[in-house]
């Protein structure tokens, strides 16, 4: 239900935009001079003459059949027009990839860090990191890019900004080219995740069950990474599943400030040109993977904390 509400509002939205799509096809058709008689023809050919309902419930039935329509914008050639899917297929690798790369950088720096930063008896460490920290928070991910892209990228010449090698023609320089934007998508969710995870450990060792622990000799690290972090991952738990549902939907302005072509720069294009079919089609995506991710992480409460299956 969720879904089909979030669909809806966002049809009727995209089309209260004054401008029409049928001038948008007529021009990828690069017709010399478009004249009301082939607006209209257009229109009638891509059914935007019926009503916004009609429109909706004809749209609705074909995604559910597969059939995800035709772009506006993007063509094979001067009569036929590219399908929605074969845009997606196209685009949504990259941005996956970009996804399991940041993720990767960020649960295997936040997660040691965060406990660390817990276990640290260091009044200036905790100074540091609380610091650096909320800093790093506090940058969105698009500026650090651009930030990356002027240091590494034209003073340190350590890659060359535009330079976006397909996953098709050289995988590793497809994924070498990657981690510089992954590096700036995980900078801002490191911090957010290693401050929710430290306070978590702190309340976590004034508990009876570590105190036990230590009575019986356990070392420090071991208390912290054996005892405390399993307990202590169940509100970061939520986090994690905010930052996977951002990150795999899309990092919209990330992709279009290192230009990637993935879904977060095809819909901007899309909204820009109003390309109906597409924008449609990856806000579905968005929220599926939003709900769905959620959904897990729901799945994940119960299987770090088996109590919860119980109530």
């Amino acid at each position: 239900p969720l879904l089909i509400v979030i669909s809806f509002v966002c049809f009727v939205f995209i089309n209260l935009i004054p401008s029409d799509p049928a001038e948008v096809a007529l021009r990828v058709r690069q017709v010399p001079i478009i004249t009301e008689e082939a607006i209209a023809e257009v229109r009638a050919e891509l059914g935007l003459d019926k009503p916004v309902v009609q429109r909706y419930i004809d749209w609705g039935v074909g995604v559910l059949k597969g059939d995800l329509g035709k772009s506006y914008r993007y063509s094979k050639n001067m009569n036929e027009m590219m399908s929605v899917s074969e845009l997606i297929k196209d685009k949504l690798p990259v941005t996956l990839w970009l996804a399991g790369v940041s993720f990767i950088i960020i649960i295997f720096v936040s997660i040691p860090l965060g406990v660390l930063w817990a276990g640290s008896k260091s009044k200036i460490l905790d100074g540091i990191i609380g610091v650096l920290t909320q800093i790093s928070m506090a940058i969105p991910s698009f500026f650090l890019g651009i930030l990356i892209t002027y240091l590494f990228g034209i003073i340190l010449k350590v890659f060359t900004p535009g330079s976006y090698v397909s996953y098709k023609d050289n995988f590793v320089g497809f994924i070498g080219y990657l981690i510089f934007p992954a590096i700036s998508i995980a900078i801002p969710k490191i911090a957010m995740i290693a401050r929710f995870l430290r306070n978590s450990m702190l309340q976590q060792m004034d508990s009876d069950y570590v105190r036990t622990a230590y009575s019986k000799g356990c070392s420090r690290k071991r208390v912290l990474f054996v005892h405390a972090l399993k307990n202590a991952m169940m509100p970061v738990l939520t986090v994690i599943g905010m930052v996977i549902a951002e990150i795999v939907a899309g990092s919209i302005v990330v992709e279009q400030v290192f230009g990637l072509p993935g879904i977060g720069r095809l819909l901007i294009s899309s909204i820009s040109t109003r390309d109906l079919p597409v924008v449609e089609i990856l806000v579905l995506y968005i929220a599926f993977v939003v709900i769905f991710v959620y959904f897990l992480v729901d799945i994940l409460y119960r299987v770090v904390d088996p109590r919860l299956s119980n109530k």
